[in-house]
């Protein structure tokens, strides 16, 4: 069973290899005109000044986090001095492979991306189906590379700490993996997305509904700032934020698989995460090659369809392949891994019912997963494109001001919550009914083993498509950089309609990722919340029977049946109520920091702004030939120091917050504050992301001629030949770019960064719960 560790090791490899490839595709595309090209350089300049900074802050921090870690775990750990020791080092070095790896993956595909925007642009010239190549390929260097190191990573460290010699306890070893992963998205997502959302306020505030300038104008000292944005938030935070959730849920299987290879034997329990994501990169390869320029119909060639409708349908059916491959992969790994008799120091011994054998059970838990991210994707298209009820509602409501638009996008997102919920709800019970089909030996302890492994497997069935969701993610600033390209560098009407389209269809799958990294978010949450609690089981048996003290196989199941308890987290114990309140409590003040960073960039933004264009009036002069360039470069300096300086106080309160808990409460009181902290964070995440993507679509409906009135003032239906348009530089436009920028933080900045803490949350409490042990006994 342990040969098929290969199987990662190569898919993983190939993978990058195949990252290569697309880089190189899209690299030998044209940059375009001079003029795009001017342009795209300023973008590439800002976006790598602005990452080398913030990454050199995020090795400081991760550096002296990965040597507080190592202190902890050597004073504090279980065990002799030199368990404690090899514990302390292990972690650590996991630690800092994490970041580093977490880092690179970032960097590298945001490289890509920025050089990806001008070949865009130029291919828009010629047609829609090779700028949609060159933006989706351009934005799958981003997710191959997230989802190959982030396997690669995993499946190395496990090796070299010896998992397929002692997989007992490897699992625990690299658990500073997923830490280190965690500690650098949340920095990078933080600041990304402060850096983005400053720069985007500022532009529009005073671009559009002061100045009344067209978005991306050349005369808006901002519009540069805003590019660069796009990808230092969305490239280079959002591949941070799906690489930690890869590493981590891995990890958080892994170790669930340590207690299921202790009663069966068969390492396969542990290599299933690893093998089944190796499959799940295969199927994305599969869908992403399956959009050719060729499928793709031209505008001129469709009858009068919307080219972001035809657009948008490529990139759902390249999913859809990727779903339907991944459903085969994950059967075939639970064939292979789950199904057969073990040959080494035992044989599996594994009921299951109906007469269905326990990895066809094990499939169907999976194929849920994978479900669940389906009905995310249409989930979160109901609620922010345009084509439907909620974006057209908000639409509607900025004919009567901006006031009334921001209380229909509140109510829009609070509305929004209910469908995700109920069907994050449906796939856990779901996947917990299939693997409790199956009857695995528990040695006396209480929990449904099947059950809890059964979430594991639904988690990493929906993470299966995570390198083709990353695509369609970057797709998204890419092609709005495209946009911007495009009206800076003057080109006709006809490349920015096409353009235009590749951007609406961009802002749609970049809020269809952030649904499916909540979805996936939730499902790991029970993952490893049982993970953690895992880990105070195996720590509560191991001080009532060391390893050093050769008990009895009696004594060890009775040592067994009495740490059972720690699987219970009791609400009604004074400490963990209070631990889980101030877990729900961190959520909102998290979001309040990050939020407010944004409100006091953006003002320093919208100030320099209006100062250019007081001090110098030839910016906004009539004749072009008149004009001369704003200083762009002041802008992206303000974004840069806005955003580094407001990360910290956000990312150091989410990482201390847990260890304090942790420290004065216990474990089991760290355990509440990780279940409701958890819970309260998908939540609100689901708020801020769907309402602040209903708001944004609501404004692109505007500008795109979409709202049309009668001659009482009442909206009408898009098609109605009758209707007046209401579109860019009327009084709802203006309603709805406030709205809008309402929505800009709680989208890009707070929303994203509340998955990275759900996840890090949970990272903290495996990796320092040998802490809470030594300061709360058990």
């Amino acid at each position: 069973m342990s040969n098929y560790i290969i199987v990662p090791l190569v898919v993983g490899v190939l993978a990058v290899l195949f990252a290569a490839y697309l880089a190189s595709y899209v690299l030998r595309k044209d940059r375009g005109t001079p003029e795009m090209q001017k342009v795209a350089d300023a973008i590439f300049q800002g976006a790598r000044a602005f990452l080398n900074r913030q990454y050199r802050t995020i090795a400081i921090l991760s550096i002296f986090a990965a040597v507080i870690v190592g202190v902890v775990l050597a004073l504090l750990g279980q065990g002799s001095s030199a368990d404690k020791f090899s514990l302390a080092w292990h972690t650590s070095l996991a630690f800092l492979i994490g970041a580093v790896c977490s880092g690179i993956s970032g960097y590298i595909g945001m490289d890509v991306a920025v050089r990806s925007n001008a070949r865009t642009a130029s291919a828009a010239t010629r047609s829609l189906g090779e700028a949609l190549m060159i933006s989706l390929r351009g934005g799958a260097v981003s997710g191959f590379l997230v989802v190959s190191l982030s396997l690669l990573g995993v499946s190395l460290v496990f090796t070299a700490y010896g998992g397929l010699t002692n997989p007992a306890v490897a699992p625990s070893l690299i658990v500073g993996f997923g830490f280190g992963a965690s500690f650098v998205a949340l920095f990078a997502q933080l600041g990304g997305g402060i850096y983005t959302k400053a720069a985007d306020v500022g532009a529009d505030l005073v671009g559009k509904i002061e100045a009344g300038i067209p978005e991306d104008d050349p005369r808006n000292p901002a519009v540069i700032a805003d590019l660069v944005g796009d990808n230092v938030g969305d490239c280079a935070g959002r591949g941070a934020d799906l690489f930690e959730s890869t590493a981590a849920e891995n990890i958080g299987a892994m170790i669930l698989g340590v207690a299921l290879y202790s009663f069966t034997r068969n390492l396969g329990w542990i290599l299933f995460p690893l093998v089944v994501r190796a499959f799940g990169l295969i199927a994305s390869a599969i869908g992403l090659l399956w959009i050719r320029p060729s499928i793709v119909t031209e505008p001129d060639k469709a009858a009068g369809k919307d080219p972001g409708e035809i657009a948008m349908n490529q990139l759902n059916i390249g999913y859809f392949i990727t779903c339907a491959f991944s459903i085969i992969g994950v059967f075939l790994g639970s064939y292979l891994l789950l199904g057969g008799a073990d040959t080494g120091a035992g044989t599996i011994n594994v009921t299951s019912n109906g007469g269905i054998p326990g990895w066809v059970w094990f499939g169907f838990a999976g194929t849920t997963g994978i479900l669940l991210s389906i009905a995310f994707v249409y989930i979160t298209q109901y609620y922010t494109a345009g084509t439907w009820r909620p974006v057209r509602e908000i639409a509607a409501a900025t004919l009567t001001g901006p006031a009334t638009t921001i209380i229909t996008g509140i109510a829009v997102g609070f509305e929004c919550v209910v469908l995700p919920v109920l069907a994050i709800s449906a796939a856990l019970g779901l996947s917990y009914f299939f693997g409790s089909q199956v009857q695995i030996p528990s040695n006396a302890i209480t929990i449904n083993s099947g059950g809890i492994f059964g979430t594991a497997v639904a988690t990493m069935g929906m993470l299966m498509s995570c390198a083709y969701i990353l695509a369609m993610d970057t797709f998204g600033p890419i092609t709005d950089n495209a946009g911007g390209i495009t009206e800076m560098s003057g080109q006709a009407e006809s490349v920015r309609d096409i353009t235009d389209a590749l951007d609406g269809v961009g802002n749609t799958t970049k809020a269809l990722t952030k649904g499916y990294g909540i979805g996936s978010a939730a499902l790991a949450a029970f993952l490893l919340f049982s993970a953690y609690l895992d880990v105070l089981f195996t720590s509560k048996v191991n001080s009532t029977c060391p390893a050093s003290a050769n008990c009895s196989a009696q004594a060890l199941a009775a040592a067994k049946t009495a740490s059972a308890g720690v699987y219970t987290v009791d609400l009604a114990n004074i400490a963990v109520f209070i631990a889980a309140l101030i877990g729900i409590t961190l959520v909102f003040f998290f979001s309040a920091l990050a939020i407010r960073a944004v409100g006091a960039a953006a003002k320093r933004m919208i100030e320099e702004v209006r100062r250019q264009f007081r001090a110098n009036p030839k910016i906004m002069a009539e004749d072009p030939a008149d004009r001369v360039d704003p200083d762009y470069a002041r802008c992206v300096d303000i974004s840069t120091r806005g955003a580094l300086r407001a990360m910290i106080l956000p990312g150091v309160v989410a990482v201390l917050t847990p260890i304090a808990v942790g420290t004065i409460l216990g474990p089991q009181a760290e355990a509440g504050m990780l279940m409701v902290g958890t819970m309260g964070g998908i939540v609100l995440a689901l708020f801020l992301n769907n309402s602040g993507g209903a708001w944004d679509n609501a404004k692109k409906y505007i500008e795109a001629g979409y709202l049309k009135v009668n001659a009482e003032g009442e909206m009408v239906d898009r098609n109605d030949p009758t209707g007046t348009v209401l579109g860019k530089k009327s009084e709802p436009h203006k309603a709805g770019v406030v709205g809008d920028t309402v929505g800009d933080p709680f989208k890009d900045t707070a929303g994203p960064s509340l998955h990275v803490l759900i996840k890090l949350l949970s990272t903290i409490t495996l990796v320092l719960a040998p802490l809470y042990v030594f300061l709360h006994p058990l």
